[in-house]
C-alpha cells in the first residue's frame, strides 16, 4: 500500500490543529499557559534582580562596617609603618567567607599590604584617590568582585583601604530564588487552574441543566451562567492572604546585621543624626530604698527593663519614669534627673513623681485590675472604675508635661512603653507635632469582643493613634489591634501596608519581638554551670543527686507558677522514680501585693507548695523550694546556669524574657526550656519543649522528658535557641523600630519640602 504523501500529511495535521485551536477550552488552556509562563518568567527574573539588589547593598554595609571597625587600627599602622600589624589584620580579616582579599592603596595608586587572595588583576585607582567611599563591581572575572575603596582621611592623603568581597555567592542566591519563585507560581498557577477548572466544569454542568429544562419548558426562570459565575467569592480572599504574606515577608525577617551597641550607635549616627530618643515607662531601670538608715540601689525584677536599659545605655537620652524608691528624691538634682547606671552613666534618669491616690488609680486600678487582666487569658475578671480613670488620664497628662519639658528639639523621638500609657501618644502629638512617637505594648492585644469589655474602649484606642508607629510582639496581635480599630473607631483601614488613618494622621501598626541583650551583662563573672549547681544545691540544701527545675518570675497570676506545682505532684505520682531526686526552685518576686488577686495568689501558692511537700517531701528533702524575694540578675543567672530545665508556663504572655534569658546563660548548650505555647516566645523558640500549662498530666510528662533528654539533644536544640536568640537580640528589636522611625521621618520631610 503506497505511503502517504509529505505534503498530505502535514495538510492533515494543520487542518487538526486548526480544528483544535477552535475548541474554547484549548484556545483558553492555551492563553493561561502562556500567560503563566510569561509570569513565571517575568517573575523570577524581577526575584534575581531583587536578591542582586539587596545583595550587593548587603555587601556594602558589611565593606562599611568592616572598615568603620578597623579604621584606626590601620591608620595607626600606617603612621607607624607597622608592615607586620597589617598584615596580620588583615588576613583576620579574610578568614570571612564572603571577603576574597584586603589591600591599601598608597596616595600614587600603589597596592600594598594586599593580602595572599587579592586578584592579579586588581588595582588601586589612579591618582588622586577619591576623598569618598567607592564602590565597583566587576563581574568581568571569575568570580566576580565588588571593590570597595575607603579613604582613611579627609584631611591628608593617607592612602584607603581596599576591601574585595566575593559576588559568587549573589548568583547562588539568585538561582534558589528564581527556582522557589518558579516552584511557588507554578505550584500557584496549577492549584487555581484545578479550582477554576471544578468551578468551570461544575457550572457548564449548571447551565446545561438549566439549557435542556428551558428548552423542554420545565424550568423556564432557571438562573444563567453570568448569574452563577457572579457569586464566586474567591478573589477577595486570595487577596487578603497575599497581602498578609506580603507584609510577613516585609516586616518580620528584619535586618540581617549582627547587632550590638556599637552598630545600634552607628545605625543612630546613620539613620537618626542628632536625634534625641526620649524613652517613657512606668517602672525605672535603677530605684533607690532606704534601708536601715542606707541608700541601697535595685534593680527591677522586670523583662521591659531587662529590653530597654541596654537599649539605652547604647543610644544615650532621657528615659521619663516614675520615681517609686523610698530614697529616689535624695538621689536626684534640681532637675528631678540623676545619671544611669549610676557610677558609669550613659543616659539621663528623669523621674516623676506620684501622689499615693494617683499610684493607686492609675497603676494599680486602671492599669492593673483593668487593663491588665483585660488583656491577658487568665481568667481574672476585670474591674473598671470611673475615679481610676480619671487618674489614668490625670498621670498621662503629667508624664506627656514631663516630656515636652525633656525634649530639645521639637522632633525628638519617643518610645511610649506599655499599657499604662495608652492616652500618652495622643497627648504627646498634642504637644510636639513633629515628634516620632512609637508606642509599644508589651502585653497581648484581646481580640476585639474582649477589648469590647472596656469602658473607654475608644479613648484608649483614640490615644494609642497619636502615635506614628505602633508596635506589638506578634503579628496576632497586631491583627487583633486592627480588629478593634475596624470595630470601634471611625478610621481608613490600609491592610496592605497594615496601617490606621485617623484624622489625617497615618500610624503604622507592626510586630516587634522583644528580646535581650547579648551576651547578658549578668553572665559576666559567672562560673562554670557545674560549680553554679554545686552551690545551688549547698544554698538551698538539696540532695547530692537531685535534678533541679526552675521558675523565675513576678509573683502574677498570668505565669502559672500555682499550675507548675501541680505538674509537680502529678509528676512525681506517676514517676515514683523522681521522688527524692527532683526539686522545683520556685524564686518569685512580690509584686502588686496591694491587689487581692496577687496576694490570693501567693497564699495559694504557699498552700500548693506545702501540701505536695508534706505529700511527697521525707526528712530535709522537699520537691518544691519557694523563695520570694527580688533576686539579683546574678542570683538569676546562677538559678539558671545551675538548672536541668527552665520551666515557663505562662497562661498567656506577650514575649517572656525568662525563657530567652535562660536560653542565653547556658553557654555550655545544656538544659532544656519548657516553654508555655500561650508565651509569645513560643513563636520563634521552636526548639523548646512547648506545653499546655492547663494540661497537667502533659506538663508533666513534659518535665519527665526534660529529665531523661540525653545531652546530644540538649545541645541540638540549645544550639538552634541561642543562635536565634543571638541574632535577634534587644539590640535589632530596637533598630527595627529605630530604622522604621527614620523612614517615616525622612518621608514626613519629603512631604513638608513638597508641600512648601
Amino acid at each position: 500500500m503506497a505511503s502517504a504523501r509529505p505534503d498530505s500529511l502535514a495538510a492533515n495535521i494543520r487542518a487538526y490543529v486548526s480544528r483544535l485551536l477552535r475548541v474554547p477550552s484549548v484556545r483558553f488552556g492555551l492563553i493561561a499557559f502562556a500567560a503563566v509562563a510569561l509570569t513565571v518568567a517575568a517573575m523570577t527574573q524581577m526575584a534575581s534582580v531583587i536578591v542582586d539588589e539587596w545583595s550587593q547593598r548587603d555587601v556594602e554595609l558589611r565593606a562599611r562596617l568592616v572598615f568603620r571597625s578597623i579604621r584606626d587600627r590601620v591608620s595607626l599602622a600606617v603612621a607607624a609603618k607597622s608592615h607586620t600589624d597589617l598584615e596580620s589584620l588583615f588576613e583576620q580579616l579574610v578568614e570571612d567567607e564572603r571577603i576574597l582579599a584586603v589591600g591599601l592603596c598608597d596616595e600614587q595608586g600603589s597596592l600594598l599590604y594586599a593580602t595572599k587572595q587579592m586578584p592579579a588583576w586588581t588595582h588601586c585607582p589612579k591618582p588622586p584617590l577619591p576623598k569618598r567611599d567607592t564602590f565597583d563591581v566587576d563581574r568581568g572575572h571569575n568570580p566576580p568582585v565588588t571593590l570597595a575603596l575607603f579613604p582613611l582621611s579627609t584631611k591628608a592623603d593617607e592612602g584607603s583601604l581596599l576591601i574585595v568581597h566575593d559576588l559568587s555567592f549573589i548568583e547562588r542566591r539568585a538561582h534558589e530564588a528564581e527556582f522557589y519563585m518558579a516552584l511557588a507560581l507554578l505550584g500557584v498557577a496549577a492549584g487555581l487552574g484545578l479550582l477554576a477548572t471544578a468551578i468551570v466544569l461544575a457550572l457548564l454542568r449548571g447551565w446545561t441543566r438549566s439549557l435542556r429544562a428551558a428548552i423542554t419548558g420545565l424550568n423556564p426562570g432557571a438562573p444563567g451562567l453570568a448569574s452563577r459565575t457572579a457569586e464566586l467569592p474567591i478573589g477577595r480572599d486570595i487577596e487578603a492572604m497575599l497581602s498578609e504574606l506580603r507584609l510577613e515577608r516585609k516586616y518580620a525577617d528584619g535586618i540581617h546585621v549582627e547587632w550590638s551597641p556599637n552598630t545600634l550607635h552607628q545605625l543612630l549616627a546613620e539613620e537618626l543624626p542628632g536625634a534625641q530618643v526620649i524613652v517613657v515607662s512606668n517602672r525605672e531601670p535603677y530605684i533607690h530604698n532606704r534601708v536601715e538608715g542606707k541608700i541601697v540601689l535595685q534593680t527591677p525584677a522586670s523583662g521591659l527593663v531587662a529590653a530597654l536599659e541596654p537599649v539605652m545605655r547604647a543610644t544615650g537620652g532621657v528615659w521619663v519614669a516614675h520615681g517609686s524608691g523610698s530614697a529616689d528624691r535624695d538621689t536626684v538634682d534640681a532637675g528631678d534627673r540623676i545619671g544611669a547606671p549610676p557610677g558609669h552613666p550613659a543616659y539621663a534618669l528623669r523621674r516623676v513623681w506620684l501622689t499615693d491616690d494617683e499610684q493607686d488609680g492609675y497603676y494599680y486600678g486602671l492599669a492593673n485590675e483593668g487593663l491588665w487582666p483585660l488583656c491577658h487569658i487568665a481568667f481574672v475578671r476585670p474591674t473598671f472604675r470611673e475615679r481610676d480613670w480619671a487618674y489614668y488620664r490625670q498621670v498621662n497628662e503629667r508624664f506627656a508635661h514631663v516630656v515636652a519639658e525633656e525634649a530639645d528639639r521639637d522632633d525628638p523621638v519617643v518610645l511610649v512603653q506599655d499599657y499604662q500609657f495608652a492616652m500618652l501618644p495622643r497627648m504627646l502629638r498634642k504637644r510636639l507635632p513633629k515628634a516620632t512617637i512609637i508606642a509599644f505594648w508589651h502585653i497581648p492585644w484581646p481580640n476585639a469582643e474582649t477589648f469590647g469589655i472596656c469602658p473607654w474602649r475608644e479613648e484608649i484606642i483614640d490615644g494609642l493613634l497619636g502615635a506614628s508607629i505602633v508596635g506589638f510582639h506578634t503579628q496576632f496581635h497586631c491583627n487583633n489591634f486592627l480588629e478593634a480599630v475596624d470595630r470601634f473607631v471611625e478610621s481608613r483601614i490600609d491592610r496592605e501596608r497594615s496601617s490606621v488613618t485617623l484624622g489625617g494622621h497615618e500610624t503604622l501598626v507592626r510586630p516587634y519581638p522583644i528580646s535581650i541583650e547579648w551576651p547578658p551583662a549578668a553572665l559576666v563573672g559567672q562560673p562554670p554551670p557545674a560549680e553554679c549547681r554545686e552551690a545551688v544545691k549547698a544554698r538551698y540544701e538539696l540532695p547530692e543527686d537531685a535534678r533541679i527545675a526552675v521558675g523565675i518570675e513576678r509573683f502574677d497570676y498570668t505565669k502559672g507558677i500555682v499550675d507548675r506545682m501541680r505538674a509537680v505532684d502529678a509528676l512525681l505520682e506517676r514517676h515514683p522514680e523522681w521522688r527524692g531526686k527532683f526539686v522545683l526552685i520556685q524564686a518569685a518576686a512580690p509584686t502588686r501585693s496591694k491587689l487581692e488577686a496577687y496576694r490570693g495568689l501567693q497564699a495559694e501558692a504557699f498552700r500548693e507548695a506545702e501540701a505536695i511537700n508534706a505529700k511527697w517531701g521525707a526528712g530535709a528533702y522537699k520537691p518544691i523550694v519557694l523563695s520570694v524575694r527580688h533576686h539579683e540578675p546574678q542570683e538569676v543567672f546562677e538559678l539558671f546556669r545551675a538548672a536541668d530545665f527552665c520551666i515557663v508556663s505562662s497562661l498567656h504572655d506577650g514575649m517572656n524574657l525568662v525563657a530567652k534569658e535562660f536560653v542565653a546563660a547556658r553557654e555550655d548548650e545544656q538544659g532544656v526550656l519548657v516553654l508555655s505555647s500561650f508565651a509569645g516566645a513560643s513563636r520563634e523558640l521552636a526548639e523548646a519543649l512547648l506545653v499546655n500549662p492547663y494540661d497537667t498530666h502533659g506538663m508533666s510528662e513534659a518535665f519527665d522528658a526534660a529529665l531523661r533528654m540525653d545531652r546530644a539533644a540538649q545541645r541540638e536544640r540549645m544550639r538552634e535557641m541561642r543562635g536565634l536568640v543571638q541574632q535577634r537580640n534587644v539590640y535589632r528589636w530596637a533598630a527595627q523600630m529605630l530604622i522604621d522611625a527614620a523612614h517615616l521621618r525622612r518621608r514626613d520631610s519629603i512631604a513638608a519640602k513638597g508641600a512648601g
